[in-house]
């Protein structure tokens, strides 16, 4: 079983997947400003947190096959699902396999294109200095995902990430890596599922080409989507922002205070 935490007693079920190199913590600053009305369920994803590697290559698939287990031993059996990163390949994955589980499915700074070449490549490139200089690989990587632009201004937050970076096993990390490689196309999930579909995206997200993903949305009544100004770490840049949207277009109602 995954490790998780559950918490609050709201009478909607948020379930929360962190990305690639994070775990339950990355929650931290947007829990806040989540309505009480949600209930939260966060879990470490395989190899990840405190949560076991499951497989040499974790395939989404595999891994939301582990998330439903876990629904499972909570009895729970309609949630609102949302994945940051990774852990939105994951909830595609879910959502493709599970979808009687969804009241809505939320891609946080993710995306259902499958990598192009050039990213399969880099991944790929990427195994031996993860299998040998994990901690160089972290320090390299994590601060271009956050917004270039206000680098002083999240100095914290990076150093924050950095450290839940290097807090991942690296083999666990390895394990999804060689995961994602495998990722395929979900156009066809988010034009087949019939709860609500909500997409954030950041607009200077160096992990996920925003533009295109946006653009190549289903044109469906079911599917909102949001770009922020930030880049692909909106939890940590922009954690009241999110918060708020979320609580809108999952919930339909306004935060008393909010500024865009």
């Amino acid at each position: 079983m995954l490790n998780f935490e559950r918490k609050g007693n709201g009478k909607e079920m948020l379930v929360l997947l962190h990305g690639f190199m994070e775990n339950i913590s990355i929650w931290s600053d947007m829990e806040p400003y989540l309505s009480e009305n949600f209930s939260l369920l966060k879990i470490d994803l395989p190899g990840h947190g405190q949560s076991e590697i499951i497989a040499e290559v974790q395939t989404m698939e595999l891994m939301a096959e582990e998330v439903k287990k876990v629904l499972d031993d909570q009895n729970l059996e309609k949630v609102h699902l949302l994945g940051h990163s990774m852990g939105g390949y994951i909830s595609l994955g879910f959502a493709e396999k599970y979808p009687e589980y969804l009241k809505s499915l939320t891609l946080f700074f993710s995306s259902y294109l499958p990598d192009d070449p050039e990213k399969k490549e880099q991944r790929i490139k990427s195994y031996r200095i993860i299998e040998d200089a994990f901690a160089h690989y972290a320090r390299a990587g994590v601060p271009n995902l956050f917004n270039p632009n206000e680098r002083d201004v999240l100095e914290g937050k990076i150093e924050t990430a950095l450290e839940v970076a290097l807090s991942t096993n690296n083999l666990g990390a390895l394990a999804s890596v060689k995961g994602m490689v495998e990722r395929t196309d979900k156009t066809h999930v988010l034009e087949n599922l019939d709860c609500k579909i909500l997409v954030l995206a950041g607009k200077h997200d160096n992990a996920v080409k925003t533009e295109a993903m946006i653009k190549n949305l289903p044109d469906r009544t079911n599917i909102k989507s949001y770009i922020l100004d930030c880049g692909h770490n909106g939890h940590w840049e922009k954690p009241e922002i999110c918060a708020a949207i979320i609580n809108t277009e999952l919930l339909h109602h306004l935060p008393k205070h909010l500024v865009f």
